[in-house]
């Protein structure tokens, strides 16, 4: 083979074929209404993240007694709290732990969920029973229950509070995982890597990680929402992110006990948990459409 066809061959092995998967589906979603929605929310959201010290017209923590309880102006958009803090900066600024909250359960969720799945359903018999006996142990109590539990035994704090959500948020992702290696344990390319000589974790890694990385990205999009709606409950009880940080949750919890004659104080921070929430429900099921091969056949 000369150095020229050595050299086109090695052009087609880079080719970024991720790339360009990506903006396929990127190009999918856009054409649907609901996910180009859920997409434009998120945009927005971590826009507000990046540049909440350039947005915010004043400081977050900042108090201001003197301007206490004021209506949403030109000076303050959205009103200020009890504290007389603006509430249109706390909010910016509050995206920023939403986001934080939203990286990190994802970064333990993921790789738990789908390490536990996948050796279930791969090894099966006395592995599948023990693993998926754990699972169904944290299924058994509602996510809320359970973090709340597990916050009280570590301490109130955003860290516990993102500790906890974690601990709760895999089982799902565990018995997806499972549920799709199943399928595929017994499939001729697993059975020819067998022959092969290839070590169990190598064809768990190599071969079945891959094909459930679809679905599991797709289920960790839907569980976003409540991942957020967590963190709000958490924050509201007190048990999640503490005064004076500007957590959604917490601001709703400080202003309920205003929000009769100050309806800014609870209303424009439900709205911020609210358009995210529906932006991750939304945003999944479009995710759902584009990485499935048949629905998008039905288009």
């Amino acid at each position: 083979m000369s150095d020229a066809t050595q050299l086109k061959s090695g052009r087609r092995r880079t080719t970024p074929h991720a790339l360009l998967a990506l903006r396929n589906i990127a190009v999918f979603l856009a054409k649907s209404p609901t996910s180009a929605f859920g997409m434009v929310v998120l945009a927005i959201l971590i826009f507000c993240a990046a540049f909440a010290p350039l947005l915010a017209t004043h400081d977050p923590y900042v108090q201001n007694l003197q301007a206490t309880l004021q209506p949403p102006g030109p000076d303050h958009f959205f009103g200020t709290d009890e504290l007389g803090r603006d509430i249109y900066s706390r909010l910016l600024h509050g995206s920023r732990i939403t986001l934080r909250i939203i990286f990190l359960v994802t970064v333990v969720v993921g790789p738990i969920g789908l390490l536990v799945g996948t050796v279930a359903g791969y090894f099966g018999g006395r592995t599948d029973t023990i693993l998926m006996r754990l699972t169904d142990i944290f299924l058994s109590f509602p996510s809320l229950i359970l973090s709340l539990a597990f916050v009280a035994a570590l301490g109130p704090s955003l860290s516990n509070a993102i500790i906890a959500i974690s601990l709760t948020a895999w089982p799902p992702i565990a018995r997806l995982a499972r549920a799709e290696t199943m399928t595929f344990r017994s499939a001729d390319y697993i059975a020819a890597a067998r022959l092969q000589g290839a070590s169990s974790a190598r064809i768990i890694w190599r071969s079945i990680v891959p094909m459930c990385l679809p679905s599991v990205v797709i289920r960790l999009t839907l569980n976003m929402a409540t991942v957020i709606l967590t963190a709000a409950g958490l924050g509201f009880l007190g048990l999640g992110a503490q005064p004076p940080l500007p957590e959604w949750g917490a601001m709703i919890a400080t202003g309920r006990r205003y929000m009769i004659d100050s309806w800014w104080l609870v209303t424009f921070p439900g709205i911020a948990i609210l358009c995210v929430s529906l932006a991750f429900n939304l945003l999944g099921d479009g995710l759902r459409d584009a990485l499935d091969p048949k629905q998008m056949n039905r288009r």
